[in-house]
């Protein structure tokens, strides 16, 4: 069952208080206790992506926290069915309801950035078949334990229009669960160092692949090769934020790199 079909057989909510919920897709839920006073909150966990104890648990803490930090600091959870040992998270932060960050305000012509460089999916499959460069290994454990909270300040104080953290659904799929479309740059996506070497030996996990499958038909590709789409759709762990930024504040905003700007068509668009 597809997860629109498991979030669309869910019962709605109709606490007033509730304020994003599954139903919207949002990173975290938010539940308004006081009229200045918000939680936000998140579950989340996954199968070991390293072999280091240490780095998996702080891999696992900034994944978990990305949820939070998207919201501007689903009534739901996080749920799988698998043999494998799990580690995560439960994470509630705090927030004024007024300064939350959705993923559904964006405009057309807001700026979008990214935050961290993609290619954690990648990394992982070549680290669990012993391809991994150690160089590229520790890269990307640097990065996946690295936090979004400057970030997540940051696009507060640009007043972001709406932002999402890049995991699972890779790039591509969390674009497209910002509402509107958006003209994306391939040239400008940052990656980690290797990654396309490690793509051109199609070291692709699963659920990039089922991102793909999920997304291809909803791209205009701009003739881009089908590896080079299946980077933009590489199931990231502890991603990068995804955030849109008003033209007037982007010039300012030192967080990650310009990849595209929004359009009013629903049409996402890479140029090549």
């Amino acid at each position: 069952m597809e997860l629109g079909q498991v979030l669309g057989a869910l019962p709605p909510i109709v606490d007033p208080n509730v304020l994003h919920d599954a139903a919207a897709r949002d990173d975290a839920a938010v539940y308004r206790i006081a009229p200045d006073r918000a939680l936000v909150a998140t579950v989340d966990f996954f199968t070991p992506i390293v072999d280091d104890p240490a780095a998996y648990g702080a891999i696992a803490a900034a994944h978990a926290l990305s949820d939070v930090y998207a919201a501007g600091p689903v009534v739901g959870g996080h749920s799988v069915d698998d043999e494998e040992p799990k580690f995560g998270y439960a994470v509630i932060g705090e927030a004024h309801p007024a300064r939350l960050v959705a993923h559904d305000g964006a405009r057309p012509g807001d700026v979008l950035f990214l935050t961290k460089p993609l290619g954690s999916g990648l990394v992982a499959t070549a680290i669990k078949r012993g391809l991994c460069p150690p160089d590229l290994e520790r890269e990307a454990i640097a990065i996946m334990t690295a936090l979004n909270r400057g970030a997540s300040e940051a696009m507060v104080e640009a007043a972001a229009t709406a932002a999402t953290d890049v995991t699972g659904y890779g790039l591509i799929g969390h674009l497209a669960n910002l509402t509107g479309g958006a003209d994306l740059d391939f040239e400008s996506v940052p990656f980690m160092n290797g990654a396309g070497d490690l793509a051109e030996r199609d070291l692709f996990p699963d659920g990039s692949r089922r991102n793909h499958a999920a997304y291809r038909d909803l791209v205009e590709w701009g003739g881009l090769g089908e590896t080079e789409q299946l980077m933009l759709c590489d199931a990231q762990t502890s991603g990068g934020l995804l955030i849109a930024i008003p033209p007037a504040n982007a010039e300012g905003f030192r967080h990650g790199v310009r990849i595209g700007v929004m359009r009013d068509d629903g049409a996402i668009r890479v140029r090549p």
